[in-house]
């Protein structure tokens, strides 16, 4: 497979990723309607189902989250392997060897305005593994770009269904664009990021 066709392998894959987190973010926003998460009990102590919430539509949306969550990790494999391939691609076409961080770069030239800012990265964090630094502006987090974003909440969502696996976050930093790969998960400190992101 040539480096055009990796590239393009990669595109569909990401593009298939996006669907799914909207999908999922539509999902969440019915589970916040009826003042529910993933596992809050949906019947009272005497067993009796709860009037305020339609029982029917949040198990719907349980198990359908349950099941994008499981596509999602796979997805973020494939774009992982996907990227690798890429890559190695390259370097064989280049003899200089790019560095850790810029071997997470993929540049797909969509989105350009940013809509947050990272003013803390914590030492040895998820974001700091990732190569995130003080001062990058956010133009992509997973899904969530400047056509889409409302507040900083939408972040949260992306974070809290993605724990464990891979999220692609598009930085803008000074006048160049890097993509890197975060994994939102349980750390020695806070958050599933340690890191702060203001809206901007």
């Amino acid at each position: 497979m040539s480096r055009e066709d990796v590239r393009a392998q990669v595109l569909e894959l990401m593009g298939q990723k996006d669907k799914i987190e909207r999908e999922i973010l539509e999902l969440t926003s019915i589970l916040s309607r009826n003042g529910v998460g993933m596992k809050d009990p949906l019947v009272d102590p005497e067993g009796f189902p709860i009037n305020s919430i339609d029982i029917y539509q949040v198990r719907h949306a349980r198990q359908r989250i349950i099941c994008l969550q499981n596509d999602h990790k796979t997805i973020m494999k494939q774009i992982e392997n996907g990227l690798q391939g890429y890559y190695c691609s390259d370097s064989i076409a280049d003899t200089s060897q790019p560095t850790p961080m810029e071997t997470n770069r993929i540049e797909v030239p969509v989105h350009r305005i940013p809509f947050a800012r990272v003013t803390i990265v914590s030492e040895g964090s998820p974001a700091d593994h990732a190569g995130i630094r003080v001062g990058d502006e956010v133009v992509e987090f997973g899904s969530v770009n400047a056509d889409n974003f409302k507040n900083i909440t939408d972040i949260a969502t992306v974070v809290q269904h993605s724990d464990g696996s891979q999220v692609s976050v598009k930085l803008k930093r000074g006048e160049r664009y890097v993509t890197v790969q975060l994994v939102p998960k349980k750390w020695s400190g806070r958050g599933l990021l340690g890191c702060n992101i203001v809206a901007v």
